[in-house]
């Protein structure tokens, strides 16, 4: 009955088979010695094989090529009484999980045994950007240690006046204006053609003289960042800020940062600005700083720039749409000093005409 049968034609030996079966000379399933001798034989095994032995080391590097879901028992080799591979622990996806597979104990020293003993293959994983928390609102008394040295740098009839929020740490301590490396105040002045070479942050005093432009803030107190200030107190400088602009008479106030404007805003209307009603740039001729309507010397004021901020601490703009808002800046900046070069000479050629004759 341990024998396999298939159809045959009758005989009279065949008498004795029920149903015209006959028992077959070889048998479809060798047994388990002769299959491990074969499989022995074929892949030039012998039973201790030696380490130097390149074709048994070659068996043994395509068995550590098969990911752990593809390898499959020999059953031939279970049966020999060999040693199953032991059941590895599988990895996140990050990692690639090699099988160590041993099929006549360990193998020779080099990459192969190498990448045995280390079992998987480990991928970096990428480092997460940490953010900067953002600071809170800080009182007067945080800072009141610090001597403030910065001070305005204003003249009368300038071609604009740079309106800032308030002093930083370094400015305020060092007395000179957008004076902490990150800040891209000095960059953009001259990058948008307002000045025309780079100055430095120590030079914020000669900016009248040189220049025709001026420098003051919103609020004076100096805080880390921004956040540091509140609305109240950043509400209560306009007023002040009103004063100077009418005092010093400029053509033009450029607003540094849209929380400046922002302010401006709540004061002069009463509410916050709508989403759809900021706008950097020009702004509305009704929106001049500083008007004088009363008195013997009416002024209709200076025209309003909204320009972007220069903090390195702010990220909402990249870098060039910063500059597309300032060189619009810097185009009109550098008209009306044109111009005022021009009128300066014509006004010495009558001056000396008038003095020869």
């Amino acid at each position: 009955m341990g024998d396999v049968l298939e159809p045959s034609s009758a005989s009279d030996e065949d008498a004795k088979v029920p149903n015209g079966l006959k028992p077959l000379q070889t048998p479809l399933v060798p047994s388990f010695d002769g299959a491990l001798e074969g499989y022995r034989r074929d892949t030039s095994l012998s039973a201790d094989p030696r380490p130097h032995d390149s074709r048994a080391l070659t068996g043994q590097k395509q068995q550590l090529q098969l990911p752990i879901g593809d390898r499959k028992r020999d059953p031939n080799t279970a049966a020999a009484g060999s040693s199953p591979a032991k059941k590895l622990k599988r990895t996140s996806p990050r990692h690639t999980t090699r099988a160590a597979v041993d099929l006549q104990g360990s193998p020779p020293p080099g990459p192969a045994s190498a990448l045995i003993r280390a079992g998987s293959v480990a991928h970096p994983s990428p480092k997460k950007k940490v953010k900067r928390a953002l600071s809170g609102y800080a009182p007067p008394s945080k800072y009141a240690h610090l001597d403030n040295k910065l001070s305005d740098s204003l003249a009368s009839n300038l071609i604009c006046v740079f309106v800032g929020l308030n002093p930083g740490i370094r400015t305020a301590t060092t007395g000179h204006a957008y004076n902490h490396p990150s800040n891209l105040f000095w960059k953009l002045l001259h990058k948008s053609g307002c000045t025309p070479r780079l100055c430095r942050a120590e030079e914020d005093g000669d900016m009248p003289s040189l220049y025709d432009l001026g420098l003051t803030n919103i609020v004076s107190r100096p805080t880390k960042d921004g956040n540091e200030l509140s609305k109240a107190e950043m509400d209560a400088g306009v007023a002040d800020l009103e004063v100077k602009i009418a005092t010093h008479k400029p053509e033009a106030v450029a607003i540094v940062g849209k929380a400046i404007w922002e302010s401006l805003w709540r004061v002069r209307h009463g509410r916050n600005i709508k989403k759809e009603q900021f706008k950097y740039g020009w702004q509305d001729d009704s929106e001049r700083m500083g008007v004088v309507e009363t008195g013997n010397s009416p002024w209709p004021g200076a025209k309003v720039f909204v320009a972007t901020t220069t903090s390195g601490l702010a990220a909402g703009m990249r870098p060039h749409e910063k500059e597309e808002v300032w060189e619009k800046l810097g185009e009109w900046v550098k008209n009306k000093r044109r111009q005022r070069t021009e009128e300066t000479g014509q006004l010495t050629d009558i001056a000396t005409a008038n003095t020869n004759s």
